[in-house]
């Protein structure tokens, strides 16, 4: 006797909406908490970014050398008349510069090769994460956004990485140095020539966290423009139809106008460091003018030392200039490695479960005490119980938004119940691994989704055993499925284009490829979710016929506003208000959808 273990109380609803999770404090992390998991998604670029430290690391002591030197000359050799020690260190500078070019060329050119691997692993990752997501994700995220995430996101990833970093580490590298030697080289005065620089340090550290999220700011404003044009020119032929041109016009201005007053927030941002940084390095010059001319006055310095000591202090205070720049690309790295790293800390929540042994059940398909509801949502199921039997034909009917396709769905597994258990041939639906469940169920939308390119490519999607066929083989197994009088409704067969856009196939061409991909995969479980409300009464006979040839093991489950496409199925489900009732006879399944229309 079937035994069935009580249904699951914990609701299996996640919040995938990007936007909101980007506004909560706790998804915010630290710039360098940031810039240590975006290094390690690269790691096998580890042994190349030790390699262009190192370079830059010899770059900036060889720069750093020469304004020593140069001071060392001036007291020893120019003063005392030796020109022939002038001439031997300036041989000296000369030879240390072209090196210098050498090493910084090397490690432009690494990093170069580094910023577009980077981008190549970046952009792989993120498409990877979103084939992993369930369909819920997708419902609560517009598909302009997650476009400009992959696309111009990545690429400001990239861009710091390949143009600016090197930059930003030499900057570093060269700011230390030329500090550390300023100290060394007189305590008092190199304190003097760096305390503007700490009062900058502090403005920094203030005004970074707002920098960051302007820009973060603008970027999700970038996405939901991207969003916006998608969606206009997606429904286009509907915008024309309705003659609402003027309304997604303004929809636009609207989109436009608020990414435009971001992107103008951001620029500012972005440019608020440099006069700060360059009032900062003309304060720092000006101090050790004064105080070193009047050490010389003393006789505690000399004119060498005092060259040598502004040289470092502009070797200090360029890089600090620079870093003005850099350091507003490094904050707009950030904060579009924030909203990327959000996207790929998602996890699915359609897991693969261990099957629970005392869960049995005879039918090939089996709801216990389901319920439903979409995230933020009310339920749409409650309690919803029912049995399919291997084989037979079953039909979902009811009023539009009564509940069939979110059915269906679970059906399917595009979902996964808020509580209760759906089984599949006896055991828990979620402990098939996702390859082996869609061979077993398939499924043929209302509107189907095709690929550009030919009905061959798209009748081969997900039919692996059937890819390495010729045309001829090909046409040879449509033909044993009885499928040969669809394939002739296009004109050049298996050959003929595909366009997802235009006027290329019409809508019902398209949903006869759908119909054949499906059919071809000879599921044990067939869903047509008004799979022929876009097809003439002719061919859906025709196709009648054809489900009529499937194996007599396959379970057919249809959901349909067409009363003659449910007439003759073996029982019919009347669905509404949440609840799915055997409807009984085609008669009462009448009776029941008449009801139903005239109470919704």
């Amino acid at each position: 006797m079937p035994r069935f273990i009580v249904h699951n109380e914990a609701p299996n609803i996640m919040n995938y909406n990007l936007n909101q999770q980007s506004d909560k404090s706790e998804q915010k992390a630290s710039n360098l908490a940031s810039l240590r998991k975006l290094i390690s998604l690269i790691g096998e670029e580890r042994i190349n970014l030790i390699k262009a430290f190192v370079a830059i690391f010899v770059n900036a002591v060889l720069s750093l050398l020469g304004p020593y030197l140069i001071g060392y000359t001036i007291d020893k050799y120019i003063q005392n008349r030796e020109y022939h020690g002038v001439l031997v260190f300036s041989a000296i500078l000369l030879a240390l510069y072209i090196v210098a070019f050498v090493v910084n060329y090397l490690q432009m050119r690494m990093m170069g090769g580094i910023g577009q691997r980077m981008l190549f692993s970046l952009r792989n990752a993120v498409f990877k994460k979103l084939q992993e997501l369930p369909v819920d994700f997708f419902n609560q995220n517009k598909a302009g956004d997650l476009i400009s995430r992959i696309n111009n996101d990545t690429d400001k990833v990239n861009q710091f990485f390949s143009q600016s970093l090197m930059q930003f580490i030499g900057s570093i590298f060269t700011m230390t140095g030329a500090g550390i030697i300023l100290l060394l080289i007189n305590l008092p005065l190199g304190i003097a020539a760096l305390s503007p620089a700490f009062i900058v340090w502090i403005f920094t550290r203030f005004i970074s966290p707002w920098v960051k999220r302007v820009n973060a700011e603008s970027m999700q404003s970038t996405g939901e423009l991207s969003a916006e044009i998608q969606e206009s020119l997606v429904n286009f032929k509907v915008i024309v139809a309705f003659n609402r041109r003027d309304y997604f016009r303004k929809r636009f201005e609207v989109a436009n106008h608020d990414n435009y007053s971001k992107s103008v927030k951001a620029g500012i941002a972005n440019n608020v460091f440099t006069p700060v940084y360059t009032l900062a390095a003309n304060l720092g010059q000006l101090i050790v003018l004064a105080f070193g001319i009047y050490l010389i006055v003393r006789g505690h310095f000399t004119v060498g030392l005092l060259i040598s000591f502004i040289a470092y202090v502009t070797n200090f205070y360029n890089p600090l200039r620079q870093l003005a720049a850099l350091w507003a690309s490094f904050q707009i790295a950030m904060a579009a490695w924030d909203r990327i790293s959000l996207l790929l800390s998602l996890e699915t929540n359609l897991l693969v479960v261990d099957d629970p042994q005392c869960i049995q059940s005879d039918s090939f398909m089996t709801f216990r005490n389901v319920s439903f509801r979409y995230p933020n949502g009310k339920e749409v199921l409650h309690k919803v119980s029912f049995d399919l039997e291997r084989g037979k034909t079953y039909a979902f009917v009811g009023p539009t938004g009564g509940g069939k396709t979110t059915t269906a769905s679970l059906i399917a597994r595009l979902y996964d119940a808020t509580r209760g258990f759906v089984l599949l041939d006896g055991k828990d639906i979620r402990s098939y691994p996702p390859e082996v469940r869609s061979q077993k169920i398939g499924f043929i939308l209302q509107e189907p989704f095709l690929f550009s390119g030919t009905v061959r490519e798209n009748i081969l999607y997900g039919n692996t055993p059937y890819r390495n066929l010729t045309n001829q083989q090909l046409s040879e197994v449509i033909a044993e499925a009885k499928l040969e009088s669809l394939l002739e409704r296009f004109d050049n067969g298996l050959d003929t284009v595909v366009q997802t856009a235009g006027d290329g196939i019409s809508l019902g061409q398209k949903q006869l490829i759908a119909f054949m991909r499906a059919v071809l995969r000879k599921p044990e479980l067939l869903i047509l979710d008004e799979a022929t409300a876009n097809i003439d009464t002719v061919t859906e006979q025709l196709l009648d016929c054809i489900l009529k040839n499937l194996p007599e093991s396959t379970t057919r489950v249809i959901i349909a506003h067409r009363l003659n496409t449910i007439e003759n199925a073996d029982q019919i489900f009347f669905v509404n208000s949440g609840k799915v009732i055997l409807a009984g006879s085609f008669k009462d399944a009448v009776d029941l959808l008449l009801h139903g229309k005239n109470e919704s």
